[in-house]
């Protein structure tokens, strides 16, 4: 039978967030009803708020979520009511030819659940990256659903399911960063961060965290970098190269999303060094380059989705690590809300007051 559960809406472009009624059908083939414990406030979410992903209003916000199995639809193996989960937004589908060449992180088919949830007027809601997790249960197809140590704070895992792992995949993933490498990260909020703690744990010598707001430098900082510049008083690219004996970075993460930034980050790696953009832009913006300093500076430019990430094999992984002390998932966590707080929280995260709010139902 379906559910009522009380959840955010989108309701239009722009419009403020509102606590709706939300109908939760029962699980189908493929499919699973998780209870959400908890879900952080990501700037993607902000995006389909003001309409910058695509206009399928009403959407169902909340993504970054853990929480525990429910309930499950026919044939569903993977996961089982009573699992601890950490939701992510690519489900592989294990046959496509990514799939098939064994590099599932790239899989060209991922999905969702079938079924749609619904307010109580019959009115279909587009759930956020295809979870909906600002909401107490939600529905999704059972692939993503991503089993870890019932041990760790929801607040915590929950991170992994977007933010953090897009940051922290970016430079192990990605940007493959190595032993002694330098690495440059522009634009210092959750995903920047994240990035910060990847590329200290993949080793990298020198850490040189960009932004505008010293905030958010010295948070870095506290994060793992071994450097600050902050880009409204200096030029980034030539402080970049100062910093890495006059050549530039080996790997150059760009966390915003702007031109700017990335003409910024193409110019600040080293020869044959690589561009990781991870900053999410939005449909209007253009990037022009010299062709010429394209092929004369070598190297690679990328695009990190989620982190290049594998939710089955890094999930689990960074967990781990989590638990060892290895890596403070928990400073990622300014401050734990509840679901009516969702719309002050999109200010505090505009003006860098926060690194992640966290609903914790």
């Amino acid at each position: 039978m379906a559910q009522q559960v009380q959840g955010v809406i989108a309701p239009g472009r722009d419009e403020p967030v509102r606590v709706e009624t939300i109908v939760v059908p029962d699980p189908g083939p493929g499919e699973a009803v998780v209870k959400v414990q908890a879900c952080g406030v990501c700037h993607t979410d902000l995006h389909y708020k003001q309409g910058g992903i695509n206009d399928d209003f009403p959407f169902l916000l909340g993504h970054e979520a853990a929480g525990v199995v429910e309930s499950v639809g026919e044939g569903v193996t993977e996961v089982a009511p009573g699992d601890f989960v950490i939701l992510n937004w690519r489900a592989v589908c294990g046959s496509c030819r990514a799939c098939r060449r064994g590099r599932p992180q790239y899989c060209f088919n991922t999905h969702n659940a079938r079924q749609k949830m619904t307010l109580t007027d019959g009115t279909e809601l587009s759930p956020a990256l295809g979870i909906g997790a600002f909401a107490e249960k939600t529905l999704v197809a059972a692939g993503q659903c991503t089993k870890v140590d019932p041990s760790v704070s929801p607040a915590v895992a929950g991170l992994l399911g977007c933010g953090v792992m897009a940051g922290i995949g970016a430079a192990i993933n990605t940007g493959q960063v190595g032993r002694g490498d330098s690495v440059a990260v522009i634009g210092c909020g959750g995903v920047g961060d994240a990035a910060v703690v990847g590329a200290r744990l993949a080793g990298a010598a020198r850490i040189i965290a960009v932004d505008i707001d010293d905030r958010k430098l010295e948070t870095a900082k506290a994060m793992g970098a071994t450097h600050t510049v902050n880009s409204r008083s200096t030029d980034p690219v030539e402080a970049i190269r100062e910093l890495t004996g006059g050549f530039g970075a080996d790997v150059v993460i760009e966390a915003v999303g702007r031109p700017e930034t990335y003409r910024q980050a193409f110019y600040a790696r080293d020869l044959a060094g690589t561009v990781v953009l991870v900053g999410v832009p939005t449909p209007e913006m253009k990037l022009e380059l010299p062709l010429l300093d394209v092929f004369g500076r070598g190297g690679s430019l990328k695009s990190s989705w989620y982190g290049d990430c594998l939710p089955s094999r890094d999930f689990p992984m960074l967990i781990d690590l989590h638990q060892q002390g290895r890596i403070d998932l928990a400073a990622f966590v300014t401050e734990t809300i509840g679901l009516g707080d969702i719309e002050k929280a999109f200010t505090r995260m505009h003006e860098g007051d926060v690194l992640r709010s966290v609903v914790v139902f």
